[in-house]
């Protein structure tokens, strides 16, 4: 190979592969690495980009109930457990029709683009989780917003309110305890 050519080409491929490198990077960053859900950054994005587009839009925060609890029982692998099937169950009910993120710890979030069914989300999520051979209950507390009552579109509104509906959600039963699943 001419060595005029090789000098030329070994700093292309070397950007070529540093670029490949640094796309991969930032998609990865953009899902956690438990559940696959988009993280709060690459969640953002794409929510504030529905909020614009879709006046149905629908914002959902999730946390489960007492995930302290069910660490300190059953272990940290159970927990993570938890975290999977929860966000597997999030997802399916959004469907193509949502966005969905964890945005760390056990909470969650998800943007749908109509006005979704909360009741089989709720009927999905409290169903027990499978580990080690028992049946470890489940509780998460469901805030949601629909975009098309505030009265400026904003995502940080939307999320502020969804939170105020989800911890209103977990003090039916007390903030800190145990309680079944309830809507």
């Amino acid at each position: 190979m001419d060595t005029q050519v090789l000098a030329l080409a070994l700093p292309l491929i070397g950007w070529a592969s540093h670029t490949a490198l640094l796309t991969h990077r930032l998609a990865t960053a953009r899902r956690d690495p438990l559940t696959g859900l988009r993280t709060r950054a690459g969640w953002t994005a794409l929510a504030e980009r529905v909020i614009r587009r879709h006046r149905d839009a629908v914002v959902l925060l999730l946390d489960l109930d007492d995930f302290k609890n069910l660490n300190d029982s059953h272990g940290h692998a159970a927990g993570d457990v938890a975290l999977v099937i929860t966000a597997k169950r999030l997802a399916t009910w959004c469907g193509r029709h949502g966005i969905t993120g964890r945005l760390g710890g056990d909470e969650f979030v998800a943007i749908a683009r109509q006005a979704p069914d909360l009741d089989s989300l709720h009927r999905a999520l409290r169903q027990p989780v499978a580990y080690a051979g028992r049946r470890l209950p489940v509780s998460v507390s469901v805030g949601s917003c629909h975009v098309k009552d505030m009265p400026v579109r904003s995502l940080s509104d939307a999320l502020a309110t969804a939170d105020s509906a989800m911890y209103a959600d977990k003090g039916k039963a007390g903030r800190r305890g145990t309680r079944p699943f309830s809507r």
